[in-house]
């Protein structure tokens, strides 16, 4: 039976939704536990914690940008060094928030390698849902385009990081790369390739031959 090759707008955004999905629940099962096992415990509370969306949403977060800024004009002496409620100290002031607001290097490498690591399992999710070789750089550089769109929107800032482009672009190239050579694996393994037909002549001789015998 031959292969329907229509074009099903149904079908590749329900691919895309499935990939896109895939993609972000790997990391999110990735990046908590190693941020908390490896990042400095008090500049990533101070980002919202472990489990915060940014961490895999924000580009600045792999990138080793601050994700706050300090108040325009803000001097040690106008700066507030903690808030007291009660006679009991409850926040910190500006001033008193700059160590937290320092950029913690391990914790951009760790979303980095989460993310290498979830490209890594996107050669699996490619090979099982899109299947046909042709079509894997095509969702590859579609799942790049919108978590650029996303990140771009959720940051409020186009990514500028060259290290950010860096992962991004060789996870997808690697993705796109391994993911091929897996579906082309299958497709000749499958019997892809029809055989030629066989000759009748060769089949009324093999017919005579059994005759004889």
């Amino acid at each position: 039976m031959a292969k329907q090759t229509a074009w099903d707008p149904i079908l590749i955004v329900s691919q895309i939704i499935a990939l896109q999905t895939l993609h972000y629940v790997t990391l999110s099962l990735l990046a908590p536990p190693l941020l908390v096992m490896f990042a400095e415990p008090a500049s990533l509370e101070y980002e919202g914690g472990a489990a915060n969306v940014g961490m895999i949403m924000d580009w600045r977060e792999m990138a080793g940008r601050p994700t706050t800024r300090a108040l325009p004009g803000e001097g040690p002496w106008r700066s507030l060094n903690s808030v007291w409620s009660g006679g009991k100290q409850v926040g910190l002031g500006s001033s008193a928030q700059a160590p937290f607001r320092q950029v913690d290097p391990i914790r951009c490498w760790i979303i980095a390698i989460c993310w290498m690591a979830a490209s890594a399992a996107d050669v699996y999710y490619l090979y099982a849902l899109i299947r046909r070789p042709r079509l894997i750089l095509d969702f590859s550089l579609t799942l790049l385009f919108n978590h650029l769109v996303l990140t771009t929107y959720y940051s409020a800032a186009i990514p500028t990081s060259l290290f950010f482009w860096v992962v991004m672009g060789v996870s997808t190239a690697s993705t796109v790369v391994f993911a091929e050579q897996l579906c082309v694996k299958r497709e000749m393994t499958e019997g892809l390739v029809v055989a030629a037909p066989r000759d009748e002549g060769d089949n009324m001789e093999m017919g005579s031959l059994l005759r004889e015998d």
